[in-house]
């Protein structure tokens, strides 16, 4: 992208500050948020009135996981605002990010190796794929639950065991792993009370989650509720992937 842009960055973990670095290394300028062409919001967006007010109906607002709510909000007050983690090139990079850091946790957290291991994968989306793709690669006996019968015949097609998420009271004593992608309520007491305590479940659900923390401690189940995980484990990539996902969008923009 030749054309150079002016960006105001509010806000974020670390990957923002290495967005910031990145788009002065391509020739942008870092400029002052009532005087920024582009303005760059936090992952995820949370309406702060503070700094929407301030926001000019002409500048271009991007943001992360954007509710129906607030884009609403934004709309009543003449703003636009683009989320960029809606955008599918940035969902499937990021949960590479995701996985390489759901990976490192279970070596870290645990005192038997991936491979051999007996490992659940609850839910076949982006990052369910590429999470039993990764564990198998890596010697692990790979289940993978889903609901939906298109997604249990791509489990079976790629060489998965195939279960049913609706159905998990049954045989998770035997899993060493336990990894959850859907963020709703999969794995709560009843689920919980069948996993033996040498388990380590890790859910990678945003808000609410899958997995019941609460109870799982109760139960003496280790369990890890991983949020942000490309934030923390790989801010540098992970800035990478925003600024091209915002570059792709500024592109198609300024050609209609």
């Amino acid at each position: 992208m030749r054309k150079t842009h002016s960006f105001a960055i509010i806000g974020g973990d670390a990957r923002f500050t290495k967005l910031s670095e990145a788009l002065e290394r391509d020739g942008h300028t870092l400029s002052a948020i009532d005087t920024a062409e582009n303005v760059i919001l936090p992952l995820p967006f949370d309406w702060d009135d503070q700094i929407m007010r301030v926001l000019k109906p002409s500048q271009r607002i991007f943001a992360g996981r954007v509710s129906a709510l607030d884009a609403e909000r934004a709309r009543a007050n003449g703003l636009h605002i683009r989320d960029y983690f809606a955008r599918e090139e940035l969902a499937v990079l990021n949960a590479v990010a995701t996985v390489e850091g759901a990976v490192e946790i279970a070596m870290r957290e645990t005192a038997v190796t991936i491979w051999r291991s007996e490992s659940l994968v609850i839910g076949f989306g982006r990052l369910g794929k590429l999470l039993a793709h990764r564990l198998r690669a890596l010697g692990a006996r790979v289940v993978v639950s889903a609901r939906s019968y298109s997604d249990k015949a791509w489990i079976a097609a790629y060489g998965y065991e195939a279960a049913d998420s609706s159905d998990l009271n049954t045989g998770l004593a035997a899993f060493d792993l336990i990894f959850n992608t859907v963020p709703a309520d999969v794995l709560g007491r009843e689920q919980l009370a069948g996993i033996n305590l040498n388990c380590l479940c890790i859910d990678l659900a945003s808000k609410p989650g899958g997995i019941d923390i609460n109870t799982a401690g109760e139960l003496g189940i280790r369990a890890i509720w991983a949020l942000s995980l490309p934030g923390r484990v790989a801010p540098v990539t992970s800035s990478e992937i925003i600024k091209d996902t915002i570059y792709h969008m500024l592109e198609e923009e300024m050609k209609i």
